[in-house]
């Protein structure tokens, strides 16, 4: 029933949509059969030290995610087909230069070029999403948030099949990886050349500028801060959870199966969540999701003190993947649902890329801090409590007053 569901909201999608959904599952499929397999390379290939490691994998974080904002406002001026289409055009090369590079200074190079592509296509293509789900939604054709939830959707099947395909050609070796992530890009790369408008209608060009109008808009600040405090959260998937998991099991072993479980969750349940939710409105929904996420952390809090190991110390880490990736089916799609109503006309390119970028530097600080309460040697259950107590408090620095018809606060 779902997956017929499902089906019909595809179906009655435009064209347009449905390009760019794809779109995302292909920039996934190609970006994670590279991605994982990274830092093992750069160590044991090219011989790189782990602070180096760690120096190349933050560069191309802060280029991606640091730069959406650029991305954002460009896609504000130009239009989304030059700007998709230049961004696939560095990936492929970047994705080339990587598969070749034998130097530090060709890594650091090749890793620059990979992320700032992403800040170009990708801010592009959320933004022209979360235009077009509006527009439906005007029309009576259905709830943004159903067409923001099928976006995320995609982009997790390509997180989860992508890894599965470089394990495949990593058999042969990395630089065969990198050329095939480059070929999806020059597949997607021909196919938006010839099927993406050169003009959409309803799109609005404008001049640069409109930063300081943006930066004084304290609701859309404040969903920002909401926003980044749950990819923090998220973010402890890659942090905390494998210190967890690695003292449960003594090894990272079971480490994979629970991403594939909240890949899988994210796949199957999304859109049902997604139309539950969406009669809460964006505030309670992304509400319900920080404190899903903060009883996640505090799951593990409760059962720390414990020392369970084996099979049993892993179920309240299960159950931390679980609640987190049920509060990010909650947070996702309501905080790109939100957007639309706090930007100004013809700048939702730019307000999409700060939200990524504002939220991609309170990650990087923030995980700066987690890392050493993690490390401080505090009692056992206090780390995971602080965790908790962190999405609880985004809660209060929500908007209170969503513009969207029919929203919960709109009376207020």
């Amino acid at each position: 029933m779902r997956t017929a569901t499902t089906w019909r909201t595809w179906q009655g999608l435009s064209p347009l949509l449905r390009l760019l959904i794809l779109t995302q599952l292909a920039f996934n499929l190609a970006f994670f059969a590279v991605l994982p397999f990274l830092a093992e390379h750069l160590g044991t290939a090219i011989g790189m030290a782990g602070w180096l490691v760690g120096l190349v994998l933050g560069l191309r974080t802060f280029s991606q995610q640091g730069l959406f904002v650029v991305g954002g406002a460009l896609t504000d001026r130009y239009g989304v087909r030059p700007v998709v289409l230049t961004g696939c055009a560095l990936r492929v090369a970047g994705f080339v230069w990587l598969g070749h590079a034998e130097r530090t200074w060709a890594v650091i190079g090749a890793v620059l070029l990979i992320g700032f592509a992403a800040a170009l296509f990708s801010p592009a293509v959320e933004s022209e999403v979360a235009r077009q789900a509006v527009a439906r939604e005007e029309a009576g054709e259905g709830p943004r948030t159903e067409v923001l939830a099928l976006l995320t959707v995609a982009g997790q099947a390509g997180a989860f099949v992508g890894p599965l395909l470089g394990g495949l050609l990593l058999a042969l070796d990395f630089r065969t990886v990198c050329l095939a992530g480059a070929g999806v890009f020059v597949l997607v790369l021909a196919g938006h050349w010839r099927l993406l408008p050169q003009r959409i209608p309803g799109r609005v060009r404008v001049r640069p500028g409109g930063l300081r109008l943006m930066l004084g808009n304290r609701r859309f600040l404040a969903l920002c801060l909401a926003y980044g405090t749950y990819l923090l959260a998220y973010n402890q998937l890659y942090l905390a959870l494998p210190a967890e998991v690695g003292r449960a099991a003594g090894s990272q072993a079971p480490l994979s199966w629970l991403f594939a479980l909240s890949s899988l969750l994210v796949v199957t349940a999304q859109l049902p969540v997604t139309r539950r939710a969406d009669r809460l409105g964006p505030r309670r929904s992304m509400a319900a999701g920080l404190l899903l996420i903060a009883v996640g952390f505090a799951v593990v809090a409760a059962a720390r003190p414990a020392g369970w190991t084996g099979a049993a110390g892993l179920l309240p880490g299960a159950g931390f993947v679980v609640l987190l990736t049920l509060g990010q089916m909650l947070v996702a799609p309501a905080a790109r649902a939100w957007v639309p109503d706090l930007a100004e006309p013809g700048r939702l390119g730019l307000y999409t890329g700060a939200m990524s970028s504002v939220s991609g530097l309170m990650v990087l600080l923030g995980s700066s801090a987690t890392g050493t309460l993690l490390d401080a040697g505090l009692p056992v259950a206090v780390p995971w409590l602080v965790l908790a107590a962190i999405p609880v408090a985004a809660v209060a620095v929500l908007p209170r007053r969503p513009h969207r018809a029919g929203d919960e606060d709109r009376a207020a």
